[in-house]
C-alpha cells in the first residue's frame, strides 16, 4: 500500500511544557488508524498538528510528498486536502444546513453553485440528513449536526479525513448514527485518522491502532494485537479500566 502520511519525530511544546515527543507514524492510503489513550495524553493536539492548526515546534509532517512544516509547503492547498472533523462540531450555527455544505466549496474550491449544490445534497442524503437541508444549523440535535460536519468536509473532496472524539459531545443514542456514518466512510476506501473513546468501533473498523501516553505513542499495531496482545503493561492497563467500565 502506498504511504499517504508520514510524521517523523514531531514534537510540541506549549511553554515549557513538551506535550508531544518525538511521534513517528506512517498512514497508508486508504488505511484507517484510530488513536487511543487516557485524557490529556495528547492525542486531540497530535491530530491538531497533522493539519496545522496547531504548529509543532520540531520534526517532519510528510503529506502526499510535502514536507507540511518547510516554509515553502502551500499549506492552504495542502490544508483543502485533509478534512476534519471536530468534537463540537463548528458549523456556522446561522447558516442552513444546505449552505454549511456548499460555503467551502464556492468560496474555497471555486465550484459553480449548481455543482456545488449537487454535491453537497449527495453527501446529505448519503447521511441521512436530506430532509433537514433548510434547517438551521443551530436547530439541530448534537448527532445531527455531527453529520452534517462530515458531509461538509468530504464535500472538499479530500484525501484524508481526521476526527478529533466527534461522539464525545454526542448523547449516548446519537452515537451510532455516527459511527454508522464513518463505517460507511472507511468502508469506501478513504483514509480516515480518528481520536476516540469508542472501543468497540475501533476494534471493528481500524486497520491500525496507535495508543499514546503522556504525549508518546507506545505501541502501534492492528486491533486483534492491541485488544488480545499488547506489549506494553501501560497498554494492558489502560485498556483493562476502559474494557471494566463498561
Amino acid at each position: 500500500m502506498e504511504t499517504i502520511l508520514e510524521i517523523k519525530h514531531l514534537n510540541k511544546r506549549f511553554g515549557n511544557k513538551l506535550v508531544l515527543k518525538d511521534l513517528n507514524l506512517t498512514v497508508k492510503k486508504g488505511e484507517v488508524v484510530c488513536i487511543i489513550g487516557p485524557s490529556g495524553s495528547g492525542k486531540s493536539t497530535f491530530l491538531r498538528c497533522l493539519n496545522l492548526l496547531e504548529e509543532p515546534n520540531s520534526g517532519e509532517i510528510i503529506f502526499e510528498g510535502h514536507n507540511l512544516i518547510a516554509k515553502s509547503a502551500d499549506l492552504d492547498r495542502l490544508r483543502m486536502k485533509m478534512g476534519m472533523v471536530f468534537q463540537n462540531f463548528n458549523l456556522f450555527n446561522n447558516l442552513n444546513v444546505l449552505n454549511n455544505c456548499i460555503i467551502g466549496q464556492t468560496k474555497v474550491l471555486k465550484r459553480k453553485k449548481t455543482e456545488a449544490i449537487k454535491i453537497a445534497l449527495e453527501l446529505l442524503k448519503q447521511v441521512g440528513m436530506e430532509a433537514y437541508i433548510n434547517e438551521t444549523a443551530s436547530n439541530l440535535s448534537g448527532g445531527q449536526k455531527q453529520r452534517v460536519a462530515i458531509s461538509r468536509a468530504l464535500a472538499m473532496n479530500p484525501k484524508i479525513m481526521l476526527f478529533d472524539e466527534p461522539t464525545s459531545a454526542l448523547d449516548p443514542e446519537m452515537i451510532g448514527d455516527v459511527l454508522n456514518v464513518m463505517r460507511n466512510l472507511a468502508s469506501t476506501g478513504l483514509t480516515l485518522i480518528v481520536v476516540t473513546h469508542e472501543m468497540d468501533f475501533a476494534k471493528e473498523v481500524a486497520n491500525t491502532i496507535v495508543f499514546m501516553d503522556q504525549g508518546q505513542i507506545l505501541e502501534t499495531n492492528n486491533p486483534e494485537v492491541i485488544f488480545n496482545n499488547p506489549k506494553h503493561q501501560r497498554t494492558k492497563t489502560f485498556l483493562k479500566r476502559v474494557i471494566e467500565k463498561k
